[in-house]
């Protein structure tokens, strides 16, 4: 069970004003509510006895049952006119968990006199990660799952957008929660083959032979300790028809892809080491985020590389003082085993940046460091040109997914300079290794190439985030594709020279 093998809901608009069909209708609306706000709504009087009840606060939500053979479900939500996308989307999230008990089949989504289609795109977003099942392993079956939702009052909204957003998400919390057994370097390798072959992506597999006649040792230094042969760099392709097969790209999507992380000789405590089969998160990410452009037929070629292999602890294993030479050429002196992932970066981004991309991005849960500084509420960001850090904060704030920018001052440097390399793996002391662990990537991208680095503090947050429900969130395919797709980041860069 490599892949999700239930399909999403179908979404549809509706034709009559009517909840006659539906098991729950959800409905945002925005204070001070307009008036005539709620006689869009089906059985409107109801709606108003709602909302009368008691003063309206934002952030709230109210429930009652319409009067109609089905007791259809009716769950109002408030929203502050200024509320921020992530508010709008927490509040979708609230109100999908108040519908949850009764386990919806379909569901009725409404946004009356919200001002924009952003509060049905919030729904929609909701709807669509509370659809999809995680993987389950469980002799019973699970509950009811969401197969039909429709769009009440909102005969313009283009659903299609949201969509690939949502599958993207939840591709990335599917393959993110897969057992360590079960998504295992060639489990993923075929996963990637039957996902190449759905989206129309050309896949290229650099394995561990391959590798070392390119002189990725630090990748190779990591997969040293496997029991099994299999690792390796995954590089797969869009190109929109107009543009040639071997057009340079305009984006370069990087991803950690360490499938399990036992810390290697400096090995984790149990409690370290429990969740690491989520540590391949940020290759999730980058293979959704290159899906989702190619569902939407992006108008610009783009590539991601995934960097898959397990840290393991074995006899080959590489350790502390390791001295190895990258991709690049580039020498690193090894620090700590369990910094395995800006190792396989290293090599991943060395290889990457030899397409000339205009732009790359990285995705990974690379440091403890970020999620001390954030919490897991937002992820972390870096760039290598300053101009691109309104935008990436920008990017953050309207998808939802909301992201920091940490310091990229040269003189961090300093923290990580080796006697006998060009440069040590980490610090010896913990502190800024999110800062140190970038100015350490930075070293394997070309000087020429504009460069942004996510840390992804906020792939696995207990009790969800925003509107997603469960700890595994898909964070970041949202943040990615407002980036490259709603702000045209690539085309920005193309018409800058």
């Amino acid at each position: 069970m490599l892949l999700p093998s239930a399909r999403a809901p179908a979404i549809v608009h509706a034709r009559t004003r009517t909840a006659d069909n539906l098991d729950v209708v959800l409905a945002i609306v925005t204070l001070p509510l307009a008036a005539g706000a709620l006689a869009e709504l089906p059985q409107n009087a109801r709606w108003r006895e709602l909302h009368g009840r008691s003063a309206a606060k934002s952030g709230t939500v109210r429930t009652t049952l319409l009067g109609n053979r089905r007791h259809t479900l009716a769950v109002l939500g408030y929203l502050k006119k200024d509320a921020s996308p992530f508010e709008r989307l927490t509040l979708a999230g609230r109100m999908l968990k108040e519908a949850a008990a009764r386990e919806p089949q379909t569901v009725g989504l409404a946004a009356p006199a919200a001002g924009s289609h952003a509060a049905l795109e919030s729904l929609l977003a909701a709807t669509l990660t509370h659809a999809f099942t995680l993987p389950s392993f469980r002799a019973t079956a699970g509950p009811r799952r969401i197969g039909r939702v429709v769009l009440l009052g909102a005969p313009h909204f283009d659903p299609r957008y949201e969509e690939a957003v949502g599958a993207g998400t939840n591709l990335v919390r599917w393959l993110t929660a897969l057992p360590p057994n079960v998504l295992d370097a060639r489990g993923y390798r075929a996963a990637l083959t039957q996902l190449a072959r759905a989206h129309s992506l050309k896949l290229r597999w650099l394995d561990e032979r391959t590798l070392k006649r390119l002189g990725a040792n630090a990748f190779l230094a990591v997969s040293a300790a496997n029991q099994e042969a299999g690792a390796g760099i995954a590089h797969l392709s869009y190109r929109p028809t107009r543009i040639a097969a071997g057009a340079r790209p305009a984006v370069a999507l990087v991803g950690k892809g360490i499938i399990f992380d036992t810390g290697g000789v400096n090995l984790k405590t149990h409690r370290s080491m429990l969740d690491m089969h989520t540590d391949m998160s940020g290759s999730a990410v980058a293979l959704a985020t290159l899906i989702a452009l190619a569902e939407l037929r992006a108008p610009f070629a783009a590539d991601a590389w995934l960097a898959i292999t397990e840290n393991r602890i074995g006899p080959h294993g590489y350790k502390p003082q390791d001295v190895i030479r990258a991709a690049n050429g580039v020498t690193i002196q090894v620090i700590h085993s369990d910094a395995e992932g800006r190792m396989v970066l290293a090599d991943t981004l060395a290889l990457a940046g030899r397409t000339r991309p205009r732009f790359m991005i990285d995705f990974a849960t690379l440091t403890g460091a970020c999620v001390y500084a954030l919490t897991e509420r937002m992820s972390g960001v870096f760039t290598n040109r300053e101009a691109l850090v309104p935008r990436l904060i920008e990017a953050g704030r309207v998808s939802g997914e909301r992201v920091w920018n940490f310091p990229f001052a040269e003189d961090y440097d300093a923290d990580i300079e080796s006697k006998v390399a060009d440069v040590v793996q980490c610090a010896v002391e913990g502190k800024g290794d999110h800062i140190h662990a970038t100015r350490f990537l930075a070293r394997f991208v070309p000087q020429e190439t504009p460069w942004a680095h996510v840390d992804l503090a906020s792939a696995t947050r207990a009790g969800g985030l925003a509107h997603v429900a469960t700890e595994v969130t898909g964070f970041g395919v949202r943040f990615a594709l407002e980036l490259l797709l709603r702000q045209d980041l690539p085309g920005t860069l193309e018409q800058s020279g």
